[in-house]
């Protein structure tokens, strides 16, 4: 014998608008009031962009980068660590052993033989960032990504090391990140051991 499950689904009901709203005229005035009180509290509320930046959060997630360790060598250790916890599948890394009779190499296991990122499909969200064991790969505070097709918008190793280069020379550094109550990477760093080693001097890869 079966028995009669209730229904569960609710179905909303189409708010009741009347002539007022129907033709947007409280949004309009809305809007309005907005304007005549900026025209009248004498501060500029248009930024002239590029001429004057705009003020970046420490913990803004911009464009990625690899660092280096303190020989100069990519950090990241092909783990795959960022790979997999990408939910936009924007990362492919490509292996390759380190061999051992490589002085180069010699303390590592193996070594990201290629290792791209898709900008145009990240979302920004700051999981690769999160899950990988050796702080390898941050989101730097450049926001002004352009490009003139989407290879260009695809960094390879070479391109990602040479934005590494750059916020180190700017002094630009990025703020390490931690999950917070918004997301993953969405609060900075509180203490020493959470926040990233500085650049040459982390831990090794």
């Amino acid at each position: 014998m079966t028995t009669k499950r209730e229904k569960t689904v609710k179905w909303g009901e189409e708010p009741k608008i009347g002539w007022v709203e129907a033709m947007y005229l409280p949004a309009v005035m809305s809007g309005v009031a907005t304007a005549v009180r900026h025209a009248f509290s004498g501060k500029p509320m248009t930024r002239q962009y590029p001429e004057v930046e705009p003020e970046i959060p420490p913990n803004y997630r911009g464009v990625h980068r690899l660092n280096r360790d303190e020989a100069g060598r990519v950090k990241c250790v092909a783990c795959y660590m960022c790979q997999t916890a990408c939910p936009a599948n924007c990362i492919e890394i490509i292996a390759a052993p380190a061999l051992k009779d490589d002085p180069h190499w010699k303390d590592r296991d193996k070594y990201p033989a290629t290792f791209t990122i898709d900008e145009l499909r990240c979302i920004y969200c700051g999981m690769c960032e999160e899950a990988c064991p050796v702080d390898a790969i941050e989101l730097t505070s450049i926001y002004d990504l352009t490009g003139l097709s989407r290879e260009e918008m695809v960094f390879d190793k070479e391109k990602l090391l040479s934005v590494f280069d750059k916020t180190v020379q700017s002094g630009k550094d990025p703020v390490r990140t931690h999950r917070g109550s918004l997301g993953p990477a969405s609060e900075e760093a509180q203490t020493a051991s959470q926040g990233p080693p500085p650049p040459g001097r982390g831990r090794h890869g």
